[in-house]
C-alpha cells in the first residue's frame, strides 16, 4: 500500500474598516472595496438587511439604493435589498438561508460577485453561511450594526444557523471579504444592546490587555451614559484584540 500525505496551508487577510455614514454617497469606503477586485465593468452585489434594523432606521433601504445609484459606474445592485428577520430568529432553520441562496442563483451571482449583510450578529452569521454555500463561497461583506457585532461577531470568521434544536448546528469557517463598522448605527441602539455589547470588551481586556481593562473601568460611567467617542474607541480596540 502506498500513501500520500497531502498538506495545505491557506492564509487569509481581510480589512476591517471603521467609518461614519457608510451609505452616504460621498463616503467611498464601500465603493472602493467592491470596485477593487471586480471582474467586469461593475461589481454585482446582493444586499441583505436585518428587518428590525430597517424598521428602527427610517430611510435605510432608500439610502442603500441611492448609494448604488450614486456609484453606478462601478457598482450594480442586482435587486432591491432583501429583508430577513432580525435577532436569533434570523438563524432558526433554513428558510432565510434558502431565500438568500435562491436570490443569488436567480441573479446569476458568481464567485466574483458580492453579498453584503447589514445587521446584528445573528443576521451576519446566517447570511455568511448562505454566501459560503453558493459556488463554495461568494465574496461576503459584513456591515455589523450593534456593539457586540462590531467588536466581536462581525470581525471573526464564523458563520452558522440553528437547526434541530441546536444552536449553530450547521455552519462554516469562512473569512469575509471585508468588514465595515459604521459607528453611526450604534446611536439608535436601545440601552440594553448598547451596554450588553461592552461585555465582550471586558472579556478580551481581562484576557489580553491590562491597560485597556483600566480604561474600561475608568470610563464605565461614560459608557453607561452613551458617550459616543468612548464607545467608538472601545469597539475599535476590542475588534483589534
Amino acid at each position: 500500500m502506498k500513501t500520500i500525505l497531502q498538506k495545505i496551508s491557506v492564509s487569509f487577510r481581510y480589512p476591517v474598516s471603521f467609518t461614519h455614514g457608510v451609505f452616504a454617497p460621498k463616503n467611498t469606503t464601500l465603493a472602493a472595496l467592491l470596485a477593487k477586485d471586480r471582474s467586469g465593468p461593475r461589481a454585482r452585489t446582493l444586499v441583505v438587511v436585518d428587518a428590525a434594523l430597517a424598521e428602527a432606521t427610517p430611510g435605510l433601504l432608500r439610502r442603500i439604493e441611492g448609494y448604488f445609484r450614486a456609484h453606478r459606474a462601478t457598482l450594480e445592485l442586482v435587486r432591491k435589498p432583501l429583508l430577513v428577520p432580525g435577532g436569533e430568529n434570523a438563524k432558526n432553520g433554513w428558510t432565510s438561508v434558502r431565500e438568500i441562496m435562491t436570490a443569488a442563483g436567480a441573479e446569476h451571482l458568481d464567485r466574483h460577485s458580492y453579498v453584503i449583510a447589514v445587521g446584528g450578529g445573528s443576521v451576519l452569521d446566517m447570511v455568511g453561511f448562505a454566501a459560503a454555500l453558493v459556488h463554495r463561497g461568494l465574496r461576503f461583506v459584513r456591515i455589523p450594526t450593534t456593539v457586540l457585532s462590531q467588536n466581536d461577531a462581525g470581525v471573526g470568521v464564523k458563520n452558522g444557523m440553528n437547526d434541530g434544536g441546536a444552536k449553530n448546528f450547521a455552519g462554516t469557517f469562512a473569512p469575509p471579504y471585508a468588514v465595515i463598522d459604521d459607528f453611526d448605527f450604534l446611536k439608535t441602539l436601545p440601552q440594553r444592546e448598547w451596554i450588553g455589547g461592552v461585555a465582550e470588551a471586558f472579556k478580551v481586556a481581562i484576557i489580553k490587555d491590562k491597560p485597556f481593562f483600566r480604561y474600561l473601568c475608568t470610563h464605565a460611567a461614560a459608557l453607561r451614559d452613551r458617550d459616543q467617542a468612548v464607545m467608538e474607541r472601545v469597539v475599535y480596540k476590542t475588534a483589534a484584540l
